[in-house]
């Protein structure tokens, strides 16, 4: 246990492989000091996992090695670049374990990009599009194009307290033929759909995009032995950095069904304006509009070596023991009336979840706390979150505890808390300026609350602005007590988490401090 960093008491009994993961402190120290900078505290790996000093060292050494041009040439600058696309591309397919016969990997912009270039092309007339409640809102926008077409759009819904799907609706919806889309790991709840969705899914005639953006961070995901159609992943949400790059990995009898409605540079072979024709390339690049980021994209492969290098199961490791460890101590929240302090959305233990905990903070009497204001007073305190409302329910908030080590992948979607999962009420509207309030979803109306009272009245909007104290609640959660580096040293890339700044140790009823 060298190197270890300090944990709580009994933290260790109840989660005995974190021990085996020490390794991840001495990363912690030595590649993501800058987590450190300003002294600010970093949670939003739904957002964005942080890159360790090693890759941001990488891409400067191999920019001042040498000259790097535009790949759609043949001169000696334009073949540098490509030939450090295609080893990029043949790592990723390596990282998957995909066979380069079967699978392509098709880089885009983003996750998202990948998803709107299957939505867009696929051939949806006469066909079903079927999606879970809880896809990310960019795999959700390709039943535009469905319903543009004419297809079929179906949703199966998320049940339960733990806001799972139910191989019986799945089961019941899979009729016909057409797309299924699913996410591997939801990045609003953290659930993990089993993967042999995949193959049942091939068995009632359907294709499968199964979006790993949120899954493949801290686990691995075997292409040979699950073989979806169609992968759209985020290479920053994985390690970091190169950002505004991600892929789309196609099997490549799925990619030959695909009708592109356009054609641009790069993409073809050959066309005519007089004769009005044109011949799209016979591989990946009939998918890659215009010029590719081709300064960014070897900086996958430094990536993809680094994660390698530190093992994704040790990652997952990491990950599983903090992620119940914050699920034990949210629940543990209680009011001086006995009540939850916290309402959390998904699983509340480790089994089949990954490390996404998404979950509103509550009032005495039960009235949820509005996310934006969480999300002003974390804000003032130096904290980066991750807010906003989803459909599932009300307005929530998603924190990200994987703190898996890869160069500081982030844990869930970057994309943010699904928002069109289920019907629920819209987001409440702002706030009264300077009031310590909380939505009422019954009567639609602002409450100001007090701590030691249940009583609530409604609020007008104060005369005056300026800074506030936060209130006793959020004070309770961001609480100044001792400082516990579990996930902060504890835990490499996405571990800038203090436990202090999720879990209080101690109860106060003073004003929280941003950490220095």
């Amino acid at each position: 246990m060298t190197g270890l960093a300090p944990v709580p008491p009994g933290f260790l009994a109840s989660h005995p492989e974190y021990a085996d993961t020490a390794a991840l402190d001495l990363l912690r120290a030595n590649e993501y000091s800058h987590l450190d900078a300003g002294g600010g505290i970093y949670l939003d790996y739904t957002g964005a996992g942080v890159a360790a000093e090693s890759q941001y060292r990488a891409h400067a050494d191999r920019l001042r090695s040498g000259c790097y041009g535009n790949p759609h040439s043949e001169n000696p600058t334009s073949r540098a670049s490509t030939e450090l696309v295609e080893s990029a591309r043949r790592a990723v397919l390596s990282f998957f374990n995909a066979d380069p016969a079967e699978y392509a990997a098709i880089f885009t912009a983003n996750a998202s990009a990948a998803c709107r270039l299957v939505g867009e092309s696929y051939h949806f007339r006469g066909r079903r599009c079927v999606l879970t409640f809880d896809n990310h809102n960019s795999v959700n926008g390709i039943r535009q194009f469905a319903r543009s077409a004419g297809a079929s759009v179906r949703y199966v819904p998320s049940r339960g307290g733990d806001l799972r799907v139910s191989f019986a609706d799945i089961d019941r919806t899979l009729r016909g033929r057409g797309l299924f889309c699913y996410p591997a790991q939801s990045n609003f709840t953290g659930v993990q759909h089993p993967l042999d969705w995949v193959e049942f899914a091939h068995s009632r005639g359907y294709q499968v995009l199964l979006d790993a953006a949120a899954y493949v961070p801290t686990n691995p995901l075997d292409l040979s032995v699950v073989k979806p159609d169609f992968v759209p992943v985020s290479w920053y949400k994985v390690f970091g950095y190169p950002t505004g790059v991600g892929c789309l990995l196609a099997r490549r009898d799925a990619l030959a069904q695909l009708r592109r409605p356009w054609f641009a540079g790069g993409t073809i072979q050959a066309v005519s304006v007089q004769g009005n024709w044109h011949v799209l390339a016979e591989d990946e690049s009939a998918f890659e509009d215009g010029t590719l980021n081709f300064l960014a994209i070897p900086d996958i492969e430094v990536g993809i070596r680094w994660i390698q290098e530190i093992g994704v199961d040790l990652i997952r490791r990491r990950v599983r023991s903090l992620t119940g460890w914050l699920l034990e101590r949210l629940r543990s929240l209680r009011h001086e009336n006995s009540r939850p302090m916290i309402r959390i959305y998904g699983p509340t233990t480790t089994v089949g979840r990954g490390g996404t905990v998404t979950f509103n903070i509550v009032d005495p009497t039960g009235v949820l706390i509005d996310e934006r204001l969480v999300s002003t007073e974390s804000a003032a305190a130096g904290i980066s979150l991750r807010t906003g409302c989803s459909a599932i329910r009300a307005p929530a908030r998603t924190l990200s505890p994987s703190l898996a080590v890869r160069s500081g992948a982030p844990s869930a979607a970057a994309r943010g808390p699904s928002t069109t999962t289920s019907p629920a009420s819209a987001c409440p509207p702002a706030a009264p300026s300077g009031c310590r309030s909380a939505w009422s979803p019954r009567s639609r109306t602002w409450s100001a609350w007090s701590p030691s009272s249940s009583a609530r009245t409604p609020t007008a909007p104060p005369t005056t602005t300026g800074p506030r104290t936060p209130p006793a609640l959020l004070n309770r959660v961001f609480s100044a007590g001792p400082v516990v580096r579990l996930i902060d040293r504890g835990t490499m890339s996405r571990t800038r988490h203090r436990v202090r700044d999720i879990v209080p140790h101690s109860t106060t009823n003073q004003p929280s401090k941003p950490d220095k």
